[in-house]
């Protein structure tokens, strides 16, 4: 199979786990990195033994295919529309825009182009999380009834020297983490159909914890606990609470609860991670999560599935609708929150297929 060229922009922490797992794919080729920031491409350029670009350049190379977006999130739509305008494919890290409203021009960029736009999260990928959805397709808890999900810690603002975008506009708990959680389920249970959604601000302000700024405050423009029931299309129902203000808890990330047992899901965050599995009056049994993605970040999966489905001439799974869908289902919350009412979502995706297990590798098919 030919190899799909890559570049990517944005030089931030994240490209980081991105660039070091692209070798893992013979799929993918990666040939540059582009920031705003120069300095930065250079430094990930020199890392990575690629090209250092400007934007500009990066998205005017013929050879490069597909476009990988780590850009900050109010830059998302942008990068992505600028993409598509130069014929690339892009896919872009999490969530899909900052707010369900900005959208629009990369909808009719996609309308324009006959090329294909996937978003992060692919942890729904990796071993952990494969293995829960192989247990489920098995019929190991019978149908799933009922569920919960939780993200609950204190904030950010203890350990991130800059933590002012987390309580901005396009920020807080939800938008930062829910596209993990949200994704995870989808994958699991399928689309979503209504939320009922209540939200609060605990705190007009946070302190910094860390770093040159410690003691400095940051104001909070966004709630920071949210919590609100799921109902999916299957039928499922699902708690699920996403929270800067909680010290400390015994949640487990996610729980399915079945006609025939319960089963634990691992920290969608991650590749890895045993799921738990009691079956009916049985006790927990650990099942070990799917080879080979379930022992590392393999955080560039999607891309490589994306290049895959380019070859192939398959559907890739870390999709466009599936990143709306998760954007619509968070944006729900807040609107629920402010009307007081359940929102049904207008939009729906398809289950992302599974991987075949007892993969090599860097294989997907």
């Amino acid at each position: 199979m030919e190899p799909v060229k890559i570049g990517v922009v944005g030089a931030g922490v994240i490209s980081g786990a991105y660039m070091k797992r692209a070798p893992t794919f013979d799929v993918l080729d990666l040939v540059a990195v582009a920031d705003l920031n120069a300095d930065a491409a250079r430094a990930r350029a020199d890392e990575f033994g690629v090209k250092a670009m400007t934007v500009d350049e990066l998205l005017g190379d013929p050879d490069i295919e597909i476009v990988v977006n780590l850009t900050t999130p109010q830059a998302h739509v942008a990068v992505n529309v600028a993409a598509l305008a130069a014929g690339k494919h892009v896919h872009s890290e999490k969530p899909l825009a900052d707010a369900l409203a900005a959208v629009g021009p990369l909808k009719e960029a996609i309308a324009r182009n006959d090329l294909r736009v996937g978003c992060a999260p692919d942890t729904f990928l990796g071993g952990g999380q494969q293995t829960a959805r192989r247990i489920l397709d098995e019929g190991r808890i019978g149908e799933a009834i009922a569920g919960s999900a939780h993200i609950m810690l204190p904030g950010h603002e203890r350990w991130h020297p800059n933590p002012d975008f987390y309580y901005q506009p396009g920020g807080g708990p939800m938008l930062d983490m829910g596209p993990y959680y949200l994704t995870a389920l989808v994958n699991l249970l399928g689309p979503i159909e209504k939320i009922t959604g209540v939200t609060r601000r605990t705190y007009d302000q946070r302190t910094i914890g860390s770093g040159p700024r410690e003691g400095e405050t940051v104001p909070v423009d966004v709630a920071t606990h949210i919590a609100g029931i799921i109902e999916f299309a299957s039928g499922a129902v699902v708690d699920m609470t996403a929270s800067f203000d909680v010290w400390k808890h015994q949640h487990n990330h996610i729980e399915i609860y079945g006609t025939q047992g319960a089963m634990v899901v691992p920290d969608p965050n991650r590749f890895d991670g045993d799921v738990m599995v009691a079956e009916k009056n049985g006790d927990w049994q650990a099942v070990a999560p799917q080879a080979p993605y379930g022992d590392d970040n393999y955080r560039i999966i999607g891309v490589a599935d994306m290049a895959h489905g380019i070859r192939r001439g398959r559907a890739h799974r870390a999709s466009f609708d599936l990143a709306y869908h998760v954007l619509e289902a968070m944006d729900a919350f807040e609107r629920s929150a402010h009307e007081g009412t359940s929102i049904k979502l207008t939009s729906s995706c398809d289950r992302p297929a599974p991987l075949p297990a007892d993969l090599a590798l860097g294989q997907l098919d």
